[in-house]
C-alpha cells in the first residue's frame, strides 16, 4: 500500500510541473556552461552589454528581469487578502516565519559557514559577497513557485493565494529595511537609495503593472479568459527570460567560476541547511497548532523557497553582474527545485499527522 502511495506521489509530482519546472536545475546547469563558454569564447558580447547602463542598472538585464517577474505579479489577486480572517493561524505562521525568522536564520547560517567554517577556502572579500547574496535570498520568500508546491501537496489553492498576496504586500515595505540591516551588521555597506531603487524597479513597478493588467483584462474579457488564455500565453515568458539572464550572468562570472569551481558547492551548503530548517520550523509549528495539512504544507513551502528572481535582480543592482552576491543568488536557483521536490514528498507522506 505504501509503495502504491509513493508511486502516486511521484506521478502527481511529474504531472504537476511543466518540463521547465521539473528540470529547472538541469537548465540552470546548462545555462552556467553556456554562459561561461560565451564569456570565454566571445568576450565582446558581455563587454558590449555592460555599456548599456543607467544609474548602475544594466538595461538589458533589467528588461529580462521584468520579463521574469511580471507574469508572477500578474497572477496575484490582491482582493484575496480579505481572506486573512479565514483560519488566521496559517497566516500567522507564514508571516512570522517569512519575516521574523527566515531572513535572520539565513544570515546566521550563511555567516557561520562562509565566514567561519569555509574561511580557509574563500577569500574574505569574496565570502562577504557570497554572504550578501544569501541575505538577499533570505529576505525574499517565494511568490510564484509556491502555487506549484501547493498543487503538488494538494494545498488549498484559495488560501495559498491569500498567503502569497499578503506576502507580496509585506515585501513592499519589509524587504529594503531587512536587507540594509543585515548587510550593515555583515559590514557590507550599501546606500539606501540604491536599495530603494531596486525595490521600485523589481517589486513596485512589476507589482503595479501586474495589478493594472489583471484588473483591466478581467474587466474586459472575464476571469476565465484571463486564467485560461492570457496567463497560459504569458507563462513561457518567465522561464525564457530566466535562462537568458543566467547565460548573460555567467558570461560575466566565467573567470570567477573557472578559478573557484569549488565555491558553488560551498555556497550551496548553507542554502540547503536553511531551506530544510525553515520548512520544518513552519511545518512543525503548524502541526503543533493543529493547522490543516492543505494550509500547513503550502505555508511551509513559502518560507522554505525563495523569490530568486528578485534576489538575482537585487544582487545585480546592488553589487554588479560580476559580483559574488549575484553568483550566490544563482546557486540558490540551482539547488532549490530538487530540495523543494524532496520537501513536497515529505509533506505528502506526513499528511496523516495533520487534521483532515
Amino acid at each position: 500500500m505504501s509503495s502504491n502511495t509513493e508511486i502516486a506521489t511521484e506521478a502527481d509530482t511529474k504531472e504537476g510541473m511543466d518540463l521547465f519546472g521539473r528540470y529547472l536545475s538541469v537548465w540552470v546547469a546548462l545555462a552556467i556552461v553556456a554562459g561561461v563558454a560565451l564569456g570565454q569564447l566571445a568576450p565582446a558580447v558581455p563587454e558590449a552589454l555592460s555599456r548599456f547602463e543607467y544609474a548602475q542598472v544594466s538595461i538589458p538585464i533589467a528588461i529580462l528581469i521584468w520579463a521574469m517577474i511580471f507574469p508572477m505579479m500578474a497572477q496575484v489577486d490582491f482582493s484575496a487578502v480579505v481572506g486573512v480572517r479565514k483560519e488566521p493561524k496559517g497566516l500567522a505562521i507564514t508571516t512570522i516565519v517569512n519575516w521574523l525568522i527566515k531572513p535572520f536564520s539565513m544570515f546566521a547560517i550563511a555567516w557561520f559557514f562562509l565566514m567561519v567554517v569555509f574561511e580557509p577556502l574563500i577569500a574574505p572579500q569574496l565570502a562577504r559577497e557570497y554572504l550578501a547574496g544569501a541575505i538577499l535570498l533570505g529576505a525574499a520568500p517565494c511568490t510564484a513557485m509556491v502555487f506549484v508546491w501547493s498543487y503538488l501537496t494538494k494545498g488549498d489553492a484559495a488560501y495559498t493565494l491569500v498567503q502569497v498576496s499578503l506576502n507580496d504586500i509585506i515585501m513592499l515595505f519589509a524587504f529594503a529595511p531587512i536587507v540594509v540591516f543585515l548587510l550593515g551588521i555583515s559590514d557590507i555597506q550599501v546606500p539606501w537609495d540604491t536599495v530603494i531603487l531596486s525595490v521600485v524597479l523589481y517589486i513596485v513597478i512589476p507589482l503595479t503593472a501586474g495589478y493594472l493588467t489583471r484588473h483591466a483584462l478581467i474587466a474586459r474579457r472575464g476571469q476565465q479568459w484571463y486564467d485560461e488564455v492570457f496567463m497560459k500565453r504569458l507563462g513561457p515568458v518567465t522561464p525564457a527570460a530566466l535562462i537568458v539572464t543566467l547565460v548573460l550572468l555567467f558570461a560575466f562570472q566565467g573567470e570567477v567560476i573557472l578559478e573557484n569551481p569549488l565555491h558553488i558547492a560551498l555556497i550551496a551548503v548553507p542554502l540547503i541547511i536553511q531551506t530544510v530548517l525553515v520548512f520544518f520550523i513552519a511545518y512543525g509549528w503548524a502541526k503543533v497548532w493543529k493547522v490543516r495539512h492543505c494550509i500547513a504544507a503550502p505555508g511551509a513551502m513559502i518560507g522554505a523557497s525563495n523569490f530568486f528572481e528578485l534576489a538575482v535582480a537585487a544582487a545585480i543592482a546592488l553589487f554588479g553582474l560580476q559580483s559574488g552576491a549575484a553568483l550566490a543568488t544563482v546557486v540558490g536557483v540551482l539547488v532549490e527545485v530538487p530540495l523543494m521536490l524532496m520537501l513536497v514528498r515529505i509533506a505528502n507522506r506526513t499528511r496523516g499527522h495533520f487534521p483532515a
